[in-house]
């Protein structure tokens, strides 16, 4: 009988390979890695914006730069864990960071007025430009954390798509933000947020298909 039993768990066990774990701070040193050859490619082609170590920039850049870094972060972290998952991974760093920087877009509102807000919409004649390379550039960060649920087993793929595609979003528009000279509210609030809004929608329906197994 242990002999049939022994002989069983061969023939099951035969292909198997071991496994290394996966631990966090790979994930996390993947994901620095990413967000520094993002800020590295910005440099490559568009250059940044030197006014920074100027004193040029205003409070407002510095504020919705730290918060798309902010809100990266704590995406990413919580992309991380989900290819990890367990009892008790909850993600409230990566929703109170969204709910801050939301606040970004509404202060630009209540101090533009609608009709100031709909004029920086429509008559920014950079914004559309920042919006797209924002987003472009958030595919190296999204890259790299597809690569790492894919050697995980995440259990929600929509949840975890949502995230990667915000994270990917805030990342690389806090990356071309470092080269971009417009600091007022009124681009910054609209133009340099909407990426994570649409690599959010994105995500959730392109990063599943290629993580399922």
């Amino acid at each position: 009988m242990n002999r049939v039993h022994n002989s069983l768990i061969d023939e099951l066990s035969y292909d198997l390979d071991p496994v290394r774990p996966m631990r966090i701070s790979g994930g996390l040193a993947l994901v620095a890695l990413a967000v520094v050859a993002t800020v590295v490619l910005v440099e490559l082609l568009d250059g940044l914006w030197r006014g920074v170590l100027a004193g040029e920039a205003s409070p407002v850049f510095f504020i919705t730069n730290g918060m798309l870094a902010l809100l990266g972060a704590a995406a990413s972290f919580a992309v991380l864990r989900m290819a990890s998952p367990h009892v008790g991974n909850t993600h409230d760093g990566a929703r109170w960071s969204a709910g801050m920087l939301a606040l970004l877009p509404t202060t630009a509102l209540m101090m533009l007025g609608i009709g100031g807000f709909a004029a920086a919409v429509m008559e920014d004649m950079y914004g559309l430009g920042c919006f797209l390379a924002g987003s472009a550039f958030g595919l190296v960060t999204a890259g790299a954390l597809i690569v790492w649920l894919r050697r995980g087993a995440p259990v929600s793929l929509a949840a975890a798509g949502i995230y990667t595609g915000i994270a990917a979003g805030a990342l690389g528009s806090f990356a071309f933000g470092l080269a971009c000279p417009i600091d007022d509210i009124g681009h910054l609030g609209i133009w340099h947020v909407a990426p994570v809004l649409l690599c959010g929608i994105l995500g959730r329906f392109a990063v599943p298909p290629l993580v399922r197994w």
